[in-house]
């Protein structure tokens, strides 16, 4: 074991995917002789080439259109999109396309490709350079969606996503890259897509949250618990294909549910989480499910008080745990 953080993490598993199968390339804007804005390419290009490291001009469309040939054809591209804010002219190529061709060919055509995809506030990025954009993705049947929160889960399930056939958005909250450390095995390993992982167990109230946002729910159900409440903490890890058996096996134990994430309220993956709660776990619940989200607003602000007041936090969260427990 080693502590890492995410961004090592992430360049880890890709180098040591380039390195098992010839056909794993990666492109994008900067991913070669800059070694990605963040520097989660660093070292590729000197190991790999240009033909596997491949410095792309600013043309999302274009990016996303080359990978999906390319994968067409038998390679494994991983696409990197700089910022998440930057992927919509993207969309058609993923959303109308990559998503489609399995299903639309009867699985004659498999679609092996990877999307990188940095995402999440609380960096001052503003409005251009913070958007929550999993929902999009989520809403699309066809695609993976994973958020990992730690080095060791990030690691995991890229690795995982590269060898799968299906086209993947692989969702890395910029915020983590170099704030959350984590041990990782020496040894080679993967996990599994689409099953949740209970980071704390608990007896009187489930969280169900990913990305940045695990971390401030750990930190409030530690804080809560000095006040005797005892909260469960299920990272989705996976947003699609959704882990249903942990969450509402977690709900069933509690009695009540909490769902935290940083993208807007409506139609967010909370949604999706309340509704299944609430179809399927109904005589379980011991009170209203809740959620606690971004609020309604297009984008996130730059003003560090609204970048405040529009993210989650460890004391938000801590407080609407109060108001659970004493519903």
């Amino acid at each position: 074991m080693a502590v890492k953080s995410v961004i090592e993490a992430i360049r880890e598993g890709l180098q040591e995917e380039m390195r098992r199968d010839s056909k794993v390339f990666v492109l994008g804007e900067d991913v070669g002789l800059r070694g990605g804005v963040f520097l989660a390419t660093q070292g590729l290009m000197d190991e790999f080439g240009e033909a596997r490291v491949i410095d792309t001009p600013l043309a999302e469309a274009s990016i996303m259109g080359v990978a999906l040939g390319a994968a067409f054809r038998g390679m494994r591209p991983i696409p990197e999109v700089q910022f998440s804010d930057f992927i919509w002219p993207a969309i058609n190529q993923l959303v109308g396309e990559a998503a489609r061709t399995c299903y639309g060919t009867n699985g004659a055509v498999q679609v092996p490709m990877v999307i990188r995809v940095p995402y999440g506030g609380g960096i001052r990025g503003g409005l251009f350079h913070s958007q929550n954009v999993e929902v999009f993705f989520f809403h699309t049947p066809g695609l993976k969606v994973i958020a990992p929160a730690t080095p060791y889960d990030a690691k995991g399930l890229l690795k995982s996503a590269i060898r799968d056939n299906s086209p993947v958005v692989f969702l890395e909250h910029k915020k983590t890259y170099r704030l959350v450390r984590g041990e990782v095995p020496d040894e080679e390993y993967t996990l599994p897509i689409g099953i949740a992982d209970v980071k704390r167990t608990g007896q009187n109230i489930t969280i169900v949250t990913y990305g940045l946002m695990l971390h401030y729910c750990l930190e409030a159900a530690q804080q809560v618990e000095q006040e005797g409440i005892d909260v469960e903490v299920v990272d989705l890890r996976t947003l699609s294909p959704l882990d249903t058996d942990t969450i509402l096996n977690s709900v069933k134990k509690t009695g009540k549910l909490l769902i935290v994430h940083e993208d807007n309220l409506t139609g967010g993956v909370g949604a999706e989480v309340a509704a299944l709660a609430a179809d399927q776990a109904f005589e379980y619940l011991d009170g209203p499910v809740r959620r606690l989200c971004g609020p309604d607003v297009p984008t996130m602000p730059f003003a560090q008080t609204l970048e405040d007041a529009y993210m989650p936090n460890t004391e938000k969260i801590a407080q609407a745990l109060r108001q659970q427990a004493a519903y």
